[in-house]
């Protein structure tokens, strides 16, 4: 079986179970592109790490089909596949050195000693390591052994390459490095890159696309600053960074705009994204960062309210409010640390705004 579209790795209906009944994946479409670097990203129990699972081959697909360029690969047992893997648990063979654990896949495909080699080096070289390799994985620190990982995924050439949470076990700091230095090397060597985290921040600045997944099924698949800016749910608006709701009641519905009537009485603009009746219960999605006090650049028709500073923290590069509006102790605004900005207190009322069209109408 062959795709319609031509994707390199497509999803056709997939469904997985574990005991018959309850199903984990539920009709999973997606397709990728050549090159592309994709993201699943959901909270644990969400379906992405399975689905992970079953495009390397370590688990069978209940119903429909997986296909790696235009083949079904059902069928196909894992090692020959031709697809590269990092886990989180870096999974190295403790008693062989690095040169020997890149040569393992090398030797499985039959590759000459000198290829060998020359493959082993090129690997070693990407990811910075080429000085490491007669040590054994006990004599590297946790990034170090990830490094080798990659380059063990990485010293066949695929052109499919499966991490799963591969970054879970190091530092913020070494996380941060490691995240830029994997998406330059798969962009510069055209590998397609499957990529599984629940972490929200190494979906956003990693991936061409995220996948959302909830309850077996894909939320919402787009670009980072789509996902961010455009969350179709109220799932995917919670989930992906900081988010500010508002409960109410959709008064009215004209065309790119609505009415929400909230449950503290005040009226606010929004765009109607999950709603499609008056009448209906919505939540009212703001980013902290869309959200000003009072000013100019807000449309003088905008509706503004009334807010009480619960807190104000100072965080380097932002300030960080907390205010209790229409009916909410928890609604945050984010704002750049410049030498104008107003420093509030505790108890001090002020007015908020936004712009209707940053304010989403999306389900209950």
């Amino acid at each position: 079986m062959t795709t319609a579209d031509g994707a390199f790795v497509a999803f056709d209906r997939v469904q997985k179970s574990y005991d018959g009944e309850t199903l984990v994946v539920k009709d999973l479409n997606l397709s990728l592109p050549k090159g592309e670097f994709l993201t699943m990203l959901g909270p644990s129990g969400s379906g992405k790490t399975t689905c992970l699972m079953m495009l390397a081959g370590f688990e069978t697909a209940t119903h429909g089909d997986i296909l790696l360029d235009g083949v079904s690969i059902n069928n196909i047992p894992p090692h020959k596949r031709g697809i590269g893997m990092v886990f989180q648990n870096y999974a190295l063979f403790p008693h062989m050195t690095v040169a020997e654990n890149l040569s393992f896949p090398l030797e499985v495909r039959k590759f000459g000693k000198s290829e060998r080699e020359e493959k082993i080096k090129r690997a070693l070289d990407m990811v910075q390591m080429g000085s490491f390799a007669g040590r054994r994985p006990a004599q590297l620190s946790g990034g170090q052994q990830q490094r080798i990982a990659l380059a063990r995924a990485l010293v066949f050439e695929p052109e499919l390459v499966l991490m799963d949470e591969p970054l879970g076990a190091l530092d913020k700091q070494l996380r941060e490095t490691l995240q830029f230095e994997i998406t330059n090397l798969a962009h510069q060597l055209g590998i397609t890159t499957v990529y599984v985290t629940h972490d929200q921040t190494e979906a956003l600045t990693m991936s061409d696309r995220v996948a959302v997944f909830d309850d077996g099924r894909i939320q919402q698949l787009a670009p980072p600053d789509e996902l961010y800016e455009k969350p179709l749910n109220s799932f995917v608006a919670q989930f992906i960074g900081e988010n500010n709701t508002l409960d109410g009641v959709v008064q009215e519905i004209k065309g790119d705009t609505c009415i929400v009537k909230l449950d503290s009485g005040d009226i606010i603009d929004a765009v109607p994204v999950n709603v499609s009746a008056v009448g209906e219960r919505t939540k009212v999605s703001i980013r902290p960062e869309r959200v000003e006090f009072k000013s100019e650049r807000l449309q003088k028709d905008a509706h503004t309210l009334k807010a009480e500073v619960l807190e104000f923290i100072y965080m380097g590069d932002i300030f960080r409010t907390r205010l209790r509006v229409a009916g909410t102790d928890q609604f945050v605004i984010k704002t750049r640390n410049a030498p104008d900005q107003q420093r509030l207190k505790p108890g001090e009322m002020i007015e908020i705004g936004w712009l209707a069209e940053d304010c989403r109408a999306l389900d209950a």
